[in-house]
């Protein structure tokens, strides 16, 4: 039996919850009539089970049955995992960004 459910690729930004972790997968399209391309952006929560997934780990979710109100997706495989210098600086630039849109 064929297994049909979809499957994105993404970057964690967050590893805050637990054994949940959000996924930010880009999609890229050519705009009509102008034929520009756009990136479009969008945030998954996906499932953690062993919670040892870190900010920066480019991921590989899979759709499943729902797990929560927003949990709708399961990380598959781990692709690439940021080393540790990069996951220090992944969370400084995101407490950067949260202080700049507070103030």
């Amino acid at each position: 039996m064929p297994n049909n459910r979809r499957r994105l690729q993404g970057i964690v930004v967050s590893d805050k919850m637990q054994k949940t972790v959000v996924v930010r997968v880009e999609t890229v399209k050519r705009h009509s009539l102008y034929g520009k391309v756009i990136r479009t952006y969008k945030k998954y929560l996906a499932h953690d089970e062993s919670d040892s997934i870190r900010e920066g780990s480019v991921v590989q979710i899979v759709e499943s049955r729902p797990l929560s109100k927003r949990k709708r997706w399961v990380v598959e495989a781990v692709l690439e995992a940021p080393t540790d210098a990069e996951a220090e600086a992944a969370a400084l630039e995101a407490e950067n960004a949260e202080e700049e849109l507070e103030g």
